[in-house]
């Protein structure tokens, strides 16, 4: 007791004189310039508007390099939303998108394969069935932040002999259910898809489409099967919000997902912009402030980070295409998780798949990308471009390329209303040598009307060239 009232009695003493002690020596001030203006200190510490600014700058970079590492999940955030509020689509329900007008919410679709798409809710509904048909099928089972958990068809387990996937939600499990492929998901919420790659696509919607089902499972029986149905012509987007909607979508993600390992000094930082997991996100003045600056900033970078990738080199020397896509499967390479990766492809892209990457000549598919003609100037589309594709495409299944919009990623709206040009059209016109010229412009070069797509005067486009079952001479770069 006579040590606690001593110790409090000598440190109030001690407070009370340091206070009350008279100035002996003039204060010492320095001031430091920094890229972020003047700093001053006194006595070697920050003066109260020098702390201010340090950490408003703090929380701005914080933001800025948050709206990167958030674009996976935001981006199937919004076209999860869309799923449930605008197609008013039941949980685990596919949908089908296999026009023009169905696709033009997804972020650079090919114009020419039709989808199939689900989201489902794994908390609401427990383990879920995906039935996939034997045949021409490509898809996969991604989590909340776009990471493959399973590839489905061709390059599946299955091996495009058709099969039946369980979907168990995170911590459920481990299950006895034979005559299933088991997935055990990293996420609540969860997107299972597919492409159809038949020649015949006509005949791959009628055929394989209703084979598509999905239903509920449980160890004591399986619920009614759902069908597949058309998404339908409603207006809708999956592009990542700007502005405080970027961080509304991405709280949500957060409310709703579990907090991954690798993502918990990230979740420290956006804690003082008032996003934090099981609290309302109520951010002061502020926190707006910074969020909405953090926002443009963000997002500027990923323009920078995906049109002009410093993470990948040309595919061809001496040219401006580059793989488009840069990021693994489950986001990591040998000694770091790959941000600027992920972010490069899921700033102007959604979904991803081992087939996507295939290194299996004759299966699968790979894209390449460029944003710049050949005198490196950014594509415009008040200009005319000739893109010259030499013969024999490497191209086991066909090759396309389409041309989208630099503002939205997605395929532009024209008078046209065909963004691309691909091996399957049946009209397309060959050189001599049995290579093609394909012409981009806001008008057709007479007398080259087949192969011309039109582009929008003064929107920068950029193009995708999709190889569907590559070739050897893609690999080893002998074509092109």
């Amino acid at each position: 007791m006579i040590r606690t009232t001593l110790g409090v009695t000598l440190s109030t003493a001690l407070l009370i004189g340091l206070s009350g002690l008279p100035a002996q020596s003039q204060e010492t001030e320095k001031t430091l310039d920094t890229r972020i203006g003047k700093l001053t200190f006194q006595s070697g510490y920050p003066s109260q508007e020098t702390v201010n600014k340090l950490y408003d700058e703090m929380d701005f970079q914080r933001a800025s390099q948050a709206y990167l590492w958030g674009l996976p999940a935001v981006g199937l955030n919004e076209w999860r939303k869309a799923h449930y509020n605008v197609f008013k689509a039941k949980n685990g329900e596919m949908l089908s998108y296999l026009d023009f007008a169905e696709k033009l919410g997804i972020l650079t679709p090919n114009y020419t394969t039709p989808y199939i798409a689900t989201y489902i809710d794994l908390n609401e509904s427990g383990p879920m069935v995906v039935v996939v048909p034997p045949g021409l099928i490509a898809g996969m089972v991604l989590d909340q932040w776009q990471r493959v958990m399973a590839d489905l068809g061709v390059v599946g387990p299955d091996m495009g002999k058709g099969g039946k996937y369980l979907i168990l939600p995170p911590g459920y499990g481990p299950v006895e259910a034979d005559g299933y492929f088991v997935i055990q998901s990293t996420s609540r919420d969860v997107l299972a898809g597919f492409r159809l790659l038949d020649a015949d696509k006509e005949k791959a919607i009628a055929e394989l489409i209703p084979l598509i089902k999905t239903y509920t499972w449980s160890p004591a029986g399986t619920g009614e099967p759902m069908s597949v149905r058309a998404a339908g012509d409603l207006k809708w987007s999956q592009m990542p919000p700007e502005g405080m909607p970027y961080w509304d979508s991405l709280n949500e993600v957060i409310q709703r997902e579990p907090v991954e390992e690798r993502d918990r000094f990230v979740m420290a930082q956006l804690k003082f912009l008032g996003i934090e997991k099981g609290k309302p996100f109520k951010p002061d003045e502020r926190q707006k402030k910074l969020l909405e600056d953090g926002a443009v900033v963000g997002q500027a970078m990923a323009k920078a980070n995906t049109t002009d990738k410093r993470v990948e080199p040309p595919f061809w020397e001496g040219t401006n295409w580059k793989h488009a896509l840069v990021v693994s499967v489950d986001q990591k390479a040998n000694t770091y998780d790959q941000l600027d990766e992920r972010a490069a492809w899921f700033y102007e892209a959604v979904v991803i798949s081992k087939a996507m990457l295939t290194q299996t000549p004759g299966v699968g598919q790979r894209y390449i990308a460029s944003y710049k003609d050949a005198d490196d100037a950014w594509l415009s589309g008040e200009n005319n471009y000739r893109l010259h594709v030499p013969a024999n495409p490497p191209a086991k299944g066909f090759w396309s390329v389409t041309a989208y919009d630099e503002a939205t990623r997605q395929m532009p709206v024209t008078e046209q209303g065909r963004p691309d040009i691909s091996s399957r059209k049946e009209d397309i016109v060959k050189n001599e040598d049995g290579s093609i010229d394909v012409y981009f412009g806001p008008t057709a070069p007479k007398g080259h009307e087949t192969n011309w797509v039109q582009t929008n005067a003064n929107k920068g486009w950029f193009a995708y060239f999709r190889f569907y079952g590559p070739t050897e001479p893609f690999f080893d770069k002998s074509w092109g």
